[in-house]
């Protein structure tokens, strides 16, 4: 089992090394929507004329803004709307976050589940670093949501590379150490190679360092909390952690010892944006 476990990771990190490692990417229409919305010029009927030509992306940005979290007494039908009710920016994030959504997808039912399973966990985080930001600190909420669809969007080269390696598509245990050992270098180099905010770059390869020491928080701080937070009164690892020496709970502005869930509608509130 080490043995795999080294050879599998000695030969993704040469790849990442020489350059070779062949990382998600993100489509077109994203890309320009997330130029159009760094444009202070930008305006919504331009932003609603470039979304539009992706119909599935519309009826989803549509559809986000009728969820809970951007209640109103009217219902939205139209896609000018929808992004006057969200804002450009959350817009483009949302945008960002249902494009990661459609890489998690695979041709095995073995990793097409895990790739689900990974999904479904980074869109809970997301959902709790949103709400965390908005609640507790100065930083963008949709920032912070994207901080939790990236933390582990490394595991997406790894699992590829499982598709094509029968002995590890088919050991559970070693595929989980593999994408535990390396989704966090692996992550970093897709969210660079993603041209993401340099405060979002640090996400994948931080939120798992408890030992950070900074001076104010960042969204790597809000990825720990509810990484950590989604784990509590289990018996996974991270549920053993002292969480009381970890200080991004200090940063945040929460004791360790507060459950998250009982004081945020998080469920609710989120609910509809990546489902």
């Amino acid at each position: 089992m080490a043995s795999l476990i080294e050879t599998v990771a000695k030969d993704l990190i040469q790849q990442i090394k020489d350059d070779t490692l062949v990382l998600p990417s993100l489509p077109e229409v994203c890309l320009r929507v997330r130029d159009l919305a760094e444009d202070i010029d930008a305006t919504i009927p331009q932003l609603a004329q470039l979304i539009s030509q992706d119909a599935g992306l519309s009826a989803r940005i549509v559809k986000v803004s009728n969820s809970p979290l951007m209640r109103t007494a009217s219902e939205v039908t139209d896609l000018a709307t929808a992004i006057s009710r969200l804002g450009i920016n959350v817009t483009s994030s949302l945008a960002m976050g249902l494009a990661m959504e459609q890489m998690f997808q695979a041709t095995s039912d073995v990793v097409d589940k895990r790739m689900r399973m990974i999904w479904s966990q980074s869109s809970e985080i997301a959902s709790v670093c949103h709400v965390l930001a908005g609640r507790y600190t100065k930083l963008l909420p949709d920032q912070a949501m994207l901080g939790g669809l990236i933390h582990k969007i490394g595991a997406l080269p790894v699992l590829a590379y499982a598709e094509e390696n029968s002995a590890l598509l088919n050991d559970a245990f070693v595929l989980d150490k593999i994408i535990n050992k390396l989704h966090p270098i692996i992550g970093h180099h897709i969210v660079k190679a993603w041209q993401f905010p340099q405060a979002l770059q640090n996400v994948p390869s931080q939120y798992l360092k408890f030992d950070r020491d900074i001076d104010s928080v960042d969204y790597a701080d809000l990825v720990t909390v509810a990484v950590l937070q989604s784990h509590a009164n289990t018996e996974h690892p991270l549920a053993q952690q002292d969480w009381s020496t970890i200080g991004a709970f200090d940063r945040v502005g929460i004791p360790p010892e507060m459950e998250v869930s009982e004081i945020i509608e998080m469920d609710e509130e989120m609910k509809g944006l990546f489902s």
